[in-house]
């Protein structure tokens, strides 16, 4: 249990500092739409945190192409990217906290839970 623990916040934190260096290597700017290339950035970093974490940790088999899938089929459409460009989700989601939720985060929750339902 404690690797688990210790695997998924280390794969937030990842996630978290580097997607947005990893994001400003493509300079590809679609607007609205840019959220869902921040999404693959995120999955992708989350997939390989879990490969590495699987090769330091003990009892943590490494993640498969279909946790890859998952990462990213959940980062893109259902809990992620897709989101954002509901305007009255994300003023729910962000009226529950003070200073509001970056878009960065739901990309980011998507991707963490569909590395973990897929495990």
């Amino acid at each position: 249990m404690l690797p688990k623990i210790v695997l998924t916040l280390l794969q937030l934190s990842i996630a978290w500092i580097f997607s947005g260096q990893f994001r400003g290597f493509v300079s590809v700017n679609i607007g609205a739409l840019d959220i869902f290339l921040t999404a693959v950035v995120v999955a992708v970093l989350v997939w390989l945190t879990g490969h590495i974490g699987a090769l330091v940790l003990k009892d943590t088999p490494p993640p498969s192409a279909a946790t890859l899938t998952a990462c990213l089929v959940l980062a893109l459409a259902l809990a992620g990217a897709a989101i954002t460009l509901i305007p009255p989700v994300t003023q729910i989601v962000g009226s529950f906290l003070k200073e509001g939720v970056p878009l960065r985060v739901y990309p980011l929750i998507g991707a963490i839970v569909g590395y973990f339902i897929k495990r």
